[in-house]
């Protein structure tokens, strides 16, 4: 397995130059899905073209390591593990790296070698206990994935992947809000994910079996609203990674999304504010279904930094809270 995912990293690399000379040479030969000899002038005006196609064809004679069930959860598995390392790492060194810890939102706590020991050790065990036994199932009972000649279209693969990413931010606040109002569901499950006030890499998948069953099922069966490509799929799975360990980072990072996104991505200081404040910021990825249902709360930047419309929000609550004791 590792022999493959270290071929398939290479090749993507030595992919890469071919497929960016494909776009540039009018007269470069595109038999990769067409079969003949064509301009790229000509395959793009009769629809043929795919500009994913080169990356798709990382596949041939891997057919089999690709089509297997068991591929969507050894690439989720070890992205996961592979990203979050060189948080932690940063994290360990705390204020050794002073050019990464400015960033940091609770800079004043620090992450310990216990707190990454229990958080790890969860972590490993829920994928032992309950999503290896979910893969071999899937290895056994489900056919191997089918592999289409061609790849997606740059369209598909993004819309699907974004459409995916909504549905999934709708259907978690929706549970998120629930785990929080009804107290037997956060006392006997949800609360396990907030023993930490202050969010560190980690923490990601720090959960509850029944939210990690929950979480993976929604990632995995929303790309079937769309007859998502496998490539759509697997992008989607990475991308979902992605975003989710970055809200839980602890850091305000200067180019994460949440500074592009004319306020609609919340990204780590939102999720931070959230262990911090847990009856706000309910939504994982986006803003508008917490404010549209007020319980939106300002959020803290690098340093621990209060801006004007969080302490007015705290200020407002204080209000409230004094008016109704």
């Amino acid at each position: 397995m590792t022999s493959n995912l270290y071929e398939l990293f290479s090749d993507a690399l030595l992919h890469l130059p071919s497929a960016i000379d494909s776009l540039v040479r009018s007269k470069e030969h595109n038999e990769s899905h067409l079969g003949r000899n064509v301009t790229i002038a000509d395959a793009a005006a009769s629809g043929d073209f795919r500009i994913l196609q080169p990356i798709w064809d990382i596949r041939l004679g891997r057919e089999n390591f690709f089509a297997s069930p068991l591929f969507p959860v050894i690439l989720s598995v070890s992205f996961y593990f592979s990203f979050c390392t060189p948080f932690m790492i940063v994290d360990l060194l705390g204020d050794k790296l002073p050019c990464i810890h400015k960033y940091k939102i609770q800079s004043n706590l620090e992450v310990t070698w216990a707190q990454i020991w229990d958080t790890v050790s969860l972590t490993f065990w829920n994928h032992v206990l309950y999503i290896l036994p979910a893969a071999v199932s899937q290895w056994v009972w489900t056919p191997d994935t089918y592999l289409p000649e061609r790849a997606p279209t740059l369209f598909e693969f993004l819309w699907h992947q974004v459409a995916a990413l909504v549905i999934f931010d709708l259907q978690y606040f929706v549970w998120h809000w629930t785990h929080h109002k009804v107290r037997f569901l956060y006392k006997h499950v949800h609360a396990l994910h907030h023993r930490y006030h202050s969010p560190f890499v980690w923490t990601t998948q720090y959960l509850h079996p029944w939210e990690l069953i929950t979480v993976g099922f929604l990632t995995t069966t929303n790309t079937w609203f769309f007859n998502c490509h496998p490539l759509t799929i697997w992008s989607y799975m990475v991308v979902s990674i992605i975003v989710s360990v970055e809200a839980h980072i602890g850091f305000d990072f200067p180019f994460t999304l949440n500074h592009f996104s004319f306020g609609m991505i919340g990204g780590a200081p939102k999720h931070d504010m959230h262990h911090l404040k847990p009856l706000t910021n309910f939504q994982p990825f986006f803003n508008h279904w917490d404010k549209i249902f007020g319980s939106y709360c300002p959020v803290m930047t690098r340093g621990g930094v209060k801006p004007p419309d969080l302490l007015d929000y705290e200020r407002k609550q204080k209000e409230t809270k004094k008016t109704f004791d």
